[in-house]
């Protein structure tokens, strides 16, 4: 219970912060596979870390 609680938690807080490494990859430029591969991975780890950490109690005003 320990550990989903914390994978729960890990996801929530990575979910909220991941847009901030949205913004250098935006403002490099995406001009090659490389970048928009990097994009596609971060959209890809943003939407999972979303879906784990969506229980999160945490994240509901009470």
């Amino acid at each position: 219970m320990h550990v989903g609680h914390s994978l729960t938690a890990a996801g929530f807080w990575l979910g909220t912060l991941l847009p901030v490494a949205y913004l250098p990859v935006f403002l490099s430029g995406i001009d090659s596979v490389q970048s928009l591969s990097l994009v596609v991975g971060l959209l890809a780890v943003h939407a999972l870390a979303l879906v784990v950490g969506h229980s999160y109690p945490g994240s509901r005003a009470s």
